[in-house]
């Protein structure tokens, strides 16, 4: 259906209000609040990963604006699973109140109390597992397993006097999962028979036709890369996909090779899931990175991070010879990840260097080597038949992931007005089995830069790309403040624009001009001439070289 964005009408009693803060026409910053009763709760808190345009940016979080001022209205964060798009951006929702409860699956909530750690903040979680109900204020919560690359992780039923909403979470439904646990459809069902007023499905494969293929196909195709390998084999993955790091394992195990965990989170996460008995550890198949480094290259597989791309993760150091495992003729390097969207760039620069360096780079492309831990149309289809909701409100995924979820509720019986595509922001109420557009407030990005978080804005962003883009240009000139004559100067200093000086010789005489047209139409401050420099430079740097660097003037008066 069509948004009309308006400010948000006033919460009626009886109704459940959704707000997303991220996650709705993204992939990642996953963020939900439900608001019914005056009470709030928070379903997810995570991260958005940087990209090509958000220069010296490490993380990007949720907008908690909205919520800021009503921090105690909040009942509790419940958390889905435990991937960084999910539970990232718990330690800056806790620096606002740290006594909120925590609520989520055994390994979901472990890898955040570790995250916390680092913090230095001391969580109050709460274990709950599939089939568990539990009562939080005005909310009735029960827990539902599903299927994803990480393992615990939950759907949640959220029941008010509104109505029943279902809100997956990540999900897919492989009927052969590694660890046994399968998406519980008879659950699905029996909230469906319940009557589901607003489903909120996790949309990011409903453009891809048919079915996810199983996690179990992914492993011999891994042991036979690494049986042909002649040398050193690097596997890159997400730091959390625990089934991935346990057919790397096994594989390696099936070829005599030991296993080094390279990366601090592919340590930490690891060391946890391990600890929990998510992962089945052969015996003495870890080695240390000091260790790995000393055997031969044909009995050693690396697993480390950096899929993605990051730039300062290890794969990308690796690939720019930045590393102490050094790439070379005959090593193959292992991409066991699907490519976020906006990464693609960044992914294929490492491909690219790490092939300059002689590897055999092996990527989804070129092999089955993962699989996605999202549902595709077809099993999009079927809880949609199983679900039979009244509403959909499709969420996690781009606006064309989220208008596809949308078409195939459609198809299954949904009148398309009871359809919502909806972005960030978008308020969402739920009232006599009805839901409808409410409002939309103005959330934006929160930015992490170093140890400063929200202080970076797209302003800061913008002179950012400039510099690195167009280079900058600094001039200085000393100015007689009643004539306007150049004293000192122009003296003109430029970086990343040219190297030879002697391009601005054509330009000198016209901020001098510029500053006597300047004074004799009246201009006697700083500011003033400041900005006859900075127009006149401008226009000549754009008419003569198709350039917009940042240009800088500093004008003193004499």
């Amino acid at each position: 259906m069509a948004i009309d964005v308006y400010d948000p009408v006033e919460l009626a009693p009886g109704t459940l209000r959704l707000l997303p803060l991220g996650g709705v026409g993204e992939v990642g910053r996953n963020m939900m609040v439900y608001e019914f009763g005056g009470r709030l709760l928070v379903v997810d808190a995570g991260v958005l990963f940087p990209e090509e345009h958000h220069p010296g940016v490490d993380l990007i979080l949720p907008d908690f604006a909205p919520i800021r001022d009503r921090l105690d209205d909040i009942e509790a964060v419940v958390l889905t699973h435990g991937h960084e798009d999910h539970i990232g951006a718990v330690p800056y929702l806790l620096k606002l109140r740290d006594d909120i409860p925590i609520y989520g699956s055994r390994l979901t909530l472990a890898l955040v109390e570790a995250k916390l750690k680092e913090h230095r903040i001391t969580p109050l979680p709460h274990v709950v597992a599939e089939g568990q109900r539990i009562t939080l204020g005005p909310f009735d919560l029960e827990f539902v397993a599903v299927n994803h690359s990480i393992p615990d992780a939950l759907a949640v039923a959220i029941r008010t006097e509104a109505g029943l909403v279902l809100h997956t979470g990540d999900f897919k439904m492989d009927q052969l999962p590694l660890d046994g646990r399968i998406t519980d459809l008879r659950a699905f069902a029996r909230l469906g028979e319940e009557g589901v007023d607003l489903f909120v499905p996790d949309s990011t494969n409903a453009d891809v036709p048919g079915f996810t293929p199983l996690e179990r196909d992914i492993g011999p195709i891994i042991e036979s890369v690494i049986a042909k390998s002649p040398q050193r084999v690097i596997v890159a993955s997400f730091s959390s996909h625990v089934h991935r790091v346990q057919q790397v394992l096994d594989a390696a195990v099936a070829n005599g090779r030991v296993v080094a965990l390279v990366g601090r989170s592919m340590v930490r996460n690891m060391g946890i899931a391990a600890d929990l008995g998510y992962l089945r550890v052969p015996e003495g198949v870890l080695v240390d990175l000091k260790t790995a480094l000393e055997l031969p290259d044909d009995r050693v597989v690396f697993m480390s991070t950096g899929s993605q791309g990051e730039p300062m993760a290890v794969l990308a150091r690796m690939a720019n010879n930045d590393h102490r495992i050094e790439v070379g003729h005959g090593d193959t390097v292992i991409l066991a990840s699907s490519l976020i969207p906006g990464n693609e760039n960044a992914v294929y620069r490492v491909i690219n260097g790490l092939t300059k360096l002689g590897a055999n780079v092996v990527h989804k492309g070129s092999a089955r080597v993962h699989v996605s831990g999202h549902a595709a149309a077809g099993e999009l289809l079927y809880c949609y038949n199983i679900v039979k909701p009244s509403n959909v409100f499709p969420v996690h995924g781009e606006y064309r992931h989220l208008t596809a979820s949308a078409d195939l509720a459609v198809e299954t019986g949904v009148p398309r007005e009871r359809t919502i595509v909806a972005e960030n922001g978008i308020i969402i109420d739920l009232a006599d089995g009805v839901a409808r557009v409410a409002g939309h407030l103005d959330v934006g990005y929160v930015y992490v830069d170093g140890s400063t978080v929200g202080e970076i804005t797209d302003a800061d962003l913008k002179d950012r790309r400039i510099l690195a883009e167009e280079g900058f240009i600094s001039i200085f000139v000393a100015v007689d403040r009643q004539t306007g004559k150049a004293i000192v100067g122009p003296e003109i200093q430029a970086r990343g624009f040219a190297e030879d000086d002697s391009v601005f010789d054509s330009v000198r005489p016209q901020i001098v001009a510029a500053l006597l047209e300047a004074s004799n139409n009246g201009v006697t401050d700083q500011h003033g001439y400041s900005q006859a420099v900075r127009r006149t430079v401008g226009r000549w740097v754009n008419t003569q070289h198709r350039r917009r660097p940042m240009i800088i003037p500093v004008v003193i008066e004499a």
